[in-house]
């Protein structure tokens, strides 16, 4: 089983895509326009730079938010 990691230059739109249960996280720190086009094509580093947000820890709860999924 591969598991996915999510890094900086990970797409927004892959990672709700692919794991819907981190909306949540996005959601939290003011990240609503997820279904938007450019979001879908945004890496989560520049969103979170666009947002004022440190890209490091929103990329650790979302990783531990895939690893507690178990997918």
């Amino acid at each position: 089983m591969t598991t996915f990691t999510v890094t900086g230059k990970t797409l927004v739109g892959e990672i709700v895509n692919n794991y819907p249960e981190t909306a949540e996280i996005l959601f939290s720190i003011g990240m609503h326009c997820l279904g938007c086009p450019a979001s879908q094509a945004e890496s989560l580093e520049d969103a979170c730079a666009v947002h004022g947000i440190d890209p490091q820890p929103v990329i650790e709860k979302i990783n531990a938010k895939i690893a507690e999924s178990g997918k």
